[in-house]
């Protein structure tokens, strides 16, 4: 098969490209946001090693010289993809002048766009876009991303979002909107409605902005009512807050998937607990002893059921808690199993980093894919080698997700994305400060 027939998940590209610009955008404190547009196919064919490529290369021009401090990344394409058709790219807003824009491409892009027979276009909007135009071709046209979530009653909820950066929050608001949410954006909306959280099913905050006398607020209205805390969270957080209140996270880059995704975690025990009430009507023939009675007995039995369900869902949060008191990264574990095995602890980790490091973007593909056996056979990897460098809180973690297969609730995997993230990022901070302050030292 050709490099220009290759189907690939726009996706993971995209999460591709946002890991590996991660120094970059660091350095120069740049908020990178994407914009996929609903037109755009999950799966499309092309050269997807140049397409990233030529990603790449844009982006690390804007981050390098661009002064403003979000960036964002445009993709669109035709309403009726149905073979091959033009996509576009858009870093909108660079405010970089023309004549660099233009040396940039002519100098640095001509090699990188022929593989994609790719252009790039001035844009009438602003001078200080870069636009690229490629062919691409659909892998299947009934895969389109649309999002339909799988009950009624998780449409046309009320958001309040708080967030620091304007872009950011323009492009969660519209993904929401996406789903014809209410979104009220900033503390004036929140002020303008009263100052009441109560009116809102959803609360989803920058973690920069987060403040214990909010959570706490938080807290007391969850107690009255089923207000869901979100936390939007960076995917370079260099620590988790421990948090009494109930939290989900949203992790960076914010796409579509993630917020389909979100809205799902935070409200399918919610629909699967309800009560549906009938309406009253006339009764001609009494039915009560052929229909009332068995169906009485299955309602029954549906709510004992749920009742069990709760209970264990409780059990696990409680451990959970216990979990959150274990060190993220217990060496002397470590060390005492390295040694058992005639390794060198430190070579351990380094061999630890090398393969888990950026496994938070593996989990989330597997997971969305819903690859049960490769999703299996990484958790039991993930426990196993956690276990023994010491990592005993990924561990736990690993294992509660592995639970999932034999409770046959695969459908909650998705919940441990955005867990597993922080996790792994809190440990990978925690091995790499242990082997500076280790360095010159045998650890066997």
């Amino acid at each position: 098969m050709s490099k220009n027939d290759e189907v690939f998940d726009i996706t993971m590209i995209l999460m591709t490209l946002f890991s590996s610009l991660e120094i970059v955008r660091d350095e120069n404190n740049i908020e990178l946001i994407y914009d996929v547009d609903p037109t755009v196919p999950k799966e499309l064919k092309g050269n997807s090693e140049a397409l990233l490529h030529l990603l790449t290369q844009i982006l690390t021009f804007v981050f390098q010289n661009s002064d403003r401090e979000e960036i964002v990344l445009a993709i669109t394409a035709p309403e009726d993809f149905l073979y091959e058709e033009i996509v576009t790219f858009t870093v909108n807003d660079t405010g970089i002048n023309t004549e660099k824009i233009n040396s940039f491409v002519e100098n640095r892009l001509q090699e990188s766009l022929a593989p994609l027979d790719a252009v790039v276009e001035k844009s009438a909007d602003n001078p200080s876009d870069i636009v690229v135009k490629m062919p691409l071709k659909v892998e299947d046209i009934g895969n389109r991303r649309h999002y339909r979530l799988p009950d009624i009653s998780m449409l046309g909820k009320k958001v309040l979002l708080l967030c620091g950066k304007k872009k950011v929050a323009r492009s969660i608001e519209k993904m929401f909107r996406y789903f014809l949410y209410e979104v009220d954006v900033g503390l004036e909306e929140y002020k303008k409605h009263g100052s009441n959280l109560s009116r809102y099913d959803i609360v989803v905050i920058s973690d920069t902005m987060t403040t214990p006398k909010l959570e706490a607020l938080i807290e007391t209205v969850q107690k009255k009512s089923s207000l869901k805390y979100v936390v939007v969270q960076s995917s370079n957080v260099t620590e988790s807050k421990q948090r009494n209140v109930e939290t989900a996270y949203l992790i960076k880059p914010a796409m579509q998937e993630s917020i389909y995704e979100l809205i799902i975690s935070l409200f399918e025990k919610d629909v699967a607990a309800r009560i549906i009430k009938p309406t009253s009507v006339h009764t001609i023939i009494d039915m009560r002893k052929y229909i009332n009675l068995p169906l009485q007995k299955e309602e029954q039995k549906y709510i004992e059921s749920t009742q069990k369900e709760l209970k264990r869902e409780k059990s696990l949060q409680d451990k959970q808690k216990e979990g959150d008191k274990v060190p993220i990264l217990d060496t002397e574990i470590g060390i005492q199993n390295a040694k058992s095995v005639g390794q060198d602890y430190r070579s351990t980790l380094r061999k630890f980093l090398q393969d888990f490091k950026k496994s938070d973007i593996f989990f989330r593909q597997i997971v969305n894919d819903k690859t049960t056996w490769r999703t299996k056979e990484f958790l039991i990897d993930l426990e196993k080698e956690t276990r023994f460098i010491g990592a005993m809180r990924l561990a736990s973690l690993a294992e509660k997700a592995s639970l999932l297969f034999v409770y046959d609730k695969l459908d909650d995997l998705k919940l441990y994305v955005g867990k597993y993230h922080v996790e792994l990022k809190n440990l990978v901070i925690e091995i790499e400060k242990y082997l500076d302050e280790t360095e010159g030292h045998s650890s066997s």
